[in-house]
C-alpha cells in the first residue's frame, strides 16, 4: 500500500518525468550535423516542476552525409527519492539546408526512449516512453578557432505511462522547445541546452551541459 501511495504521488507531482526524451536531459540538437562519430558525456538538470535532481548520460552519434544518427542512455534521479531511473533511446536527425555554402542549416529530429520503472524501496519512478518530434534551425557563426552554432529547436513530445494508476492519465502530447549552443575547438567541444515544455503541472525546464570529442570531417556536403 505505502508503495502503490508513493507511485501514486510520483505520477501526480511529476505528471511526466523531466524527459524531453532521455530522462533529466534537455532534447539535444545539431541542425548543421557533420560526418564522422562523436561521443558525448551529458549532466542534466531539471527544476522544480520537473522533479529535480541531477541526470548522467552518454550518447554516440554517427553523421553520414545530410543524416545523423544517435543513441545514447541517461540515468536520473528526483530529488529526495532513493529511486532511480535509466532510459535509452535514440534519434534521426535529416539536415534540410545547410552547408559549407549556405550560412544557415535546417534540421527535421525524431526521436524515441523509454525507461523502466525504478524502484528504491518506497520511492518509485514509473515507466515511460516519450517520442519526439522537432525541427532545428542553426546559425553557425564564422568565429577563428571556434565553431560555434547557436540552435532553437521547437517540436512536438508525446509522453506515455506505462501502467499508470486508475483515475491518472497516462498520456501527454505537449509543445516544446530548446535553445542551445554546440561550441567545438577541433576534435574536441562542449554543449550546452535549455529544454522548456508545458505539461499539466507546469512548465518543465532542463539545463544540460556536456563534452564531446570525435572525428569529424569537413561539411561541405
Amino acid at each position: 500500500m505505502k508503495r502503490m501511495l508513493s507511485i501514486i504521488g510520483t505520477v501526480m507531482g511529476l505528471a511526466t518525468p523531466a524527459a524531453a526524451q532521455w530522462l533529466g536531459m534537455p532534447a539535444w540538437n545539431s541542425p548543421k550535423g557533420g560526418t564522422g562519430v562523436t561521443f558525448y558525456g551529458d549532466y542534466g538538470a531539471p527544476n522544480d516542476s520537473a522533479g529535480k535532481g541531477h541526470a548522467f548520460g552518454g550518447r554516440a552519434a554517427l553523421g553520414i552525409g545530410t543524416i545523423t544518427l544517435t543513441a545514447g542512455v541517461a540515468s536520473w534521479k528526483p530529488e529526495g527519492q532513493n529511486a532511480r531511473a535509466t532510459s535509452y533511446g535514440g534519434t534521426a536527425a535529416f539536415r534540410l539546408i545547410g552547408g559549407s555554402l549556405i550560412p544557415i542549416s535546417v534540421n527535421l529530429e525524431l526521436g524515441a526512449a523509454h525507461n523502466a520503472m525504478g524502484t528504491s524501496g518506497a520511492d518509485t519512478v514509473p515507466a515511460y516512453t516519450t517520442v519526439l518530434g522537432a525541427v532545428g534551425l542553426s546559425v553557425p557563426l564564422p568565429t577563428p578557432g571556434i565553431s560555434v552554432e547557436p540552435y532553437f529547436s521547437p517540436g512536438i513530445r508525446y509522453h506515455k505511462i506505462s501502467n499508470a494508476p486508475a483515475g491518472i492519465t497516462d498520456h501527454q502530447t505537449n509543445f516544446g522547445w530548446v535553445i542551445g549552443g554546440n561550441f567545438s575547438f577541433g576534435l574536441v567541444g562542449i554543449h550546452v541546452a535549455y529544454d522548456s515544455e508545458k505539461f499539466d503541472n507546469g512548465t518543465h525546464g532542463v539545463l544540460g551541459v556536456g563534452a564531446d570529442v570525435g572525428l569529424r570531417l569537413p561539411m561541405g556536403l
